[in-house]
């Protein structure tokens, strides 16, 4: 294998970890929630979990469907009714609306190889590279799903169990990661 394949394999392998851990920051905020609570806006102007995963799963749809054929701002997207919950009201069909966008993004991910790693697909009629593609998806959906989690955070007060680094925990975690030897490794096999 080239050096390039092993970049192309590498970078490949990280952004679906990398995916697979903010879908799962996602899961973890939406499962500590109630029924109630996921539709909660606090207020007027802000977007509940609900409104928030609605519209990552319809940016998914939009840009990973057709992903090498079509531009990613698809022409049936309506990206304001993304931000109006008339046509999701419980969590069966929030979750299944979620769990779809999740399951196009990784399907087109998987469709990505050495050889088309090369190509331009578009969005909004800009040609960008691969990496500029799936890393413009990536922030998106990260700072998303940070939105999901901090709303979490609020409703639940303190009964919401961490996502992460305990607060207050830092230096006895950093503690049981310099004991162990050096190691390549994806910071999320540890999670």
């Amino acid at each position: 294998m080239s050096k390039n394949e092993d970049y192309v394999k590498d970078y490949l392998n990280s952004i679906i970890r990398q995916f697979n851990y903010y879908k799962q920051l996602g899961d973890r905020t939406m499962a500590q929630l109630s029924d109630g609570q996921l539709f909660e806006e606090l207020n007027t102007d802000s977007n509940s979990v609900a409104i928030i995963a609605k519209h990552i799963a319809g940016n998914q749809l939009s840009r990973w469907t057709d992903f090498w054929t079509t531009d990613g701002e698809k022409e049936w997207r309506n990206r304001d009714s993304e931000f109006e919950l008339e046509s999701i009201s419980t969590r069966e069909g929030l979750m299944a609306t979620w769990e779809k966008g999740w399951k196009c993004l990784f399907e087109a991910i998987d469709s990505i190889t050495h050889d088309n790693f090369g190509q331009l697909v578009y969005i909004r009629n800009m040609g960008h590279t691969i990496p500029d593609a799936v890393n413009r998806q990536l922030c998106h959906y990260s700072y998303h799903v940070g939105q999901m989690v901090f709303i979490g955070k609020v409703l639940k007060g303190g009964e919401w169990a961490s996502l992460s680094i305990t607060k207050g925990q830092s230096e006895s975690y950093n503690r049981e990661k310099f004991d162990q030897p050096k190691t390549k490794k994806h910071f999320t096999e540890d999670l």
